[in-house]
């Protein structure tokens, strides 16, 4: 039986695309997985690690004899990269991406590609603070929710195959319109990723720290070790949404601000009791 997804053409071979690439591979999902790069050092270590069978630095030569393209850069890098693909693949070929806003890379689609569509956007909730394809690994999508956008005149068969390709590298697909998605993460992800730096920032301007700092700072702080590039496009690819909830953070900050300063402990010991009760909801424990 021949592999499902033939010839699987990863744009971006860090953690998540060289993740892919092993898992495919090792599961035996693909022909051949080409990966497509800005350096030569970064493919040349894909191709080491066997997350990948060849790799290039042309994108739009490496759309031909492609099956499947799946997008793994940047955010803010995915629109521009979209209208390349567009233009070089064949009529057959299926595209779906990882990126973590959905929003503005849909919109993109849907002024720019005929329907039916067979770009599918996704966003595997897989990764950590580490990048690049040494940290990649065939299980990182083992277990993890994949968001989809639903099915908006889409073609029957890119939209199935982009969800077979998640399920069948183990993860649980979950579809959501793409504006919610973004409003959602915001919170859940993007914020905390900003407030995380932030943390780790007051730290360090507090001067050596060092023999000062627990578990909580490192639990907190942990994510600010991610890559700032994705980071950065993050945040201008999700402005409004983001923007719009480190309003609200704010106003909740003042408020815990004012508590204190203010000595009020019943209002305190609310707010601490609600944030547990918030957590345990949040994590449906």
């Amino acid at each position: 039986m021949n592999p499902q997804f033939g010839t699987v053409v990863i744009v971006g071979v860090g953690l998540l695309g060289g993740s892919l690439g092993l898992a495919l591979k090792q599961r035996g999902l693909a022909n051949l997985v080409r990966g497509v790069g800005r350096r030569k050092e970064v493919l040349d270590t894909a191709l080491a690690l066997k997350a990948i069978d060849e790799g290039t630095l042309d994108l739009g030569g490496a759309m031909k004899g492609a099956d499947l393209v799946v997008l793994c850069t940047p955010a803010a890098q995915v629109p521009s990269q979209l209208d390349v693909v567009r233009t070089r693949i064949a009529p057959h070929v299926v595209v779906t991406d990882v990126a973590s806003t959905k929003a503005e890379i849909c919109a993109r689609v849907r002024t720019n590609w005929s329907e039916p569509y067979r770009f599918v956007g996704s966003h595997p909730m897989a990764g950590s603070e580490k990048y690049g394809p040494e940290h990649a690994t065939a299980t990182l999508y083992e277990g993890c929710i994949t968001l989809v956008e639903p099915r908006n005149n889409h073609a029957d068969d890119a939209y199935e195959k982009v969800v077979s390709l998640w399920a069948a590298v183990g993860a649980r697909v979950v579809e959501i319109p793409a504006d919610l998605h973004d409003g959602i993460v915001a919170k859940t992800s993007h914020i905390p990723h900003i407030i995380a730096a932030l943390v780790a920032e007051q730290a360090a301007n507090a001067g050596d720290v060092k023999h000062l700092v627990g578990k909580g700072f490192r639990d907190v702080t942990r994510i600010a070790e991610g890559r700032a590039e994705i980071w950065r496009d993050i945040c201008l690819t999700n402005r409004n949404a983001i923007a719009k909830g480190l309003r609200e953070f704010g106003a909740q900050l003042n408020a815990v601000r004012e508590m204190i300063e203010h000595g009020e402990a019943d209002d305190l010991d609310r707010f601490f009791q609600a944030a547990q009760a918030a957590r345990r909801k949040v994590l449906d424990e």
